[in-house]
């Protein structure tokens, strides 16, 4: 076996762990490990109490950096997430004190509660791999993943992230209440972590072989008929017309090339963590959904219907046919 599958059977077994501790929600941890190898972040969203908090920390303990929570609140500053200039009375200067977003992993839980000028000193290390602090500019590590929670039963004192900010994220995951008989299972994990104070060993991977597994993901081959399948379908939200009248009336704008890049990333990784050496066009639908989600803005009269962006995207999948 080469070092590429041995590297990715490693993934995979971190996924199972993941999902041993995280029950009745594979969807969410598979999303999460896709946006980690694919350089990218994580928007989602559900109700409380779904261990959204808990899957990423899970994360962050088979894998070598940091991890840290912030909890956002309309109280909230700018300079509690990236730090600020701390007078030091013995010296007589200024000394940069760093904030939470220097740390590797990122839950930036409830992300909507917070104003505009916090979600954008978050949203510009996300974007740009770096935080800007008067007139200096700080660089971000290269291992940098923000899982940002939104709640949405909570419709009063919130502030909705802007559609232009919202393209910062890969994917938009929704996630829903466990079946019963997951909800058994998690009665009777909880009972057990309770009763047993040891520490699972497991997998427990390195910043390298992340990058390892980056660099690996990029190489694997994706044909150009899958390519062009991407592209077709990302330019079928920009001009709907072309395929079907009724949703060039549903749809009011297009997803950005954000989209494409996101598409194909998450298509590589996707294709990747189920052992393949090539992207097939199943694994550009796999991701379709969670990357449309946010980037596809309906019209008021679909919205009106009750239309979903995952209904449009379903009509999409079946209108613009693979090549």
């Amino acid at each position: 076996m080469d070092s590429n599958a041995l590297l990715a059977q490693r993934f995979q077994s971190l996924q199972d762990q993941i999902n041993r501790h995280i029950i009745g929600q594979p969807h969410l941890t598979a999303r999460m490990l896709i946006a980690l190898l694919s350089d990218g972040h994580l928007l989602v969203e559900g109700p409380p109490g779904l261990a959204k908090t808990k899957a990423i920390k899970v994360l962050a303990k088979h894998l070598e950096g940091s991890f840290h929570r912030i909890q956002f609140t309309p109280d909230l500053l700018p300079s509690d997430i990236t730090g600020t200039e701390v007078y030091r009375p013995e010296t007589g200067t200024f000394e940069f004190q760093s904030g939470p977003i220097f740390h590797n992993l990122i839950l930036a839980d409830e992300i909507n509660r917070a104003p505009a000028k916090v979600q954008s000193a978050l949203l510009e290390a996300m974007a740009e791999g770096q935080v800007s602090i008067g007139k200096r500019t700080l660089p971000m590590d290269k291992l940098f993943m923000v899982m940002a929670t939104q709640n949405p039963l909570e419709q009063e004192g919130t502030y909705p992230l802007p559609e232009a900010q919202l393209d910062r994220f890969m994917f938009h995951v929704k996630i829903d209440y466990p079946t019963a008989e997951s909800e058994y299972e998690i009665l009777e994990l909880v009972e057990q972590e309770a009763r047993s104070q040891q520490e699972e060993e497991g997998e427990h991977l390195t910043q390298q072989d992340l990058f390892a597994a980056r660099e690996a993901i990029l190489n694997l081959h994706m044909a150009d008929a899958v390519k062009t399948y991407l592209v077709e379908l990302v330019m079928a939200t920009r001009n709907p017309q072309a395929y079907n009248t009724e949703l060039a009336g549903r749809i009011a704008y297009g997803v950005s090339p954000r989209a494409t890049l996101a598409l194909s990333r998450g298509a590589r990784a996707h294709a990747w963590l189920q052992g393949k050496d090539f992207v097939s066009p199943d694994d550009v639908q796999a991701v379709v959904h969670d990357t449309f989600r946010h980037r596809l803005l309906l019209t008021f009269e679909a919205e009106a219907e009750g239309i979903s962006v995952d209904q449009i995207t379903d009509q999409l999948l079946q209108l613009v046919a693979v090549v």
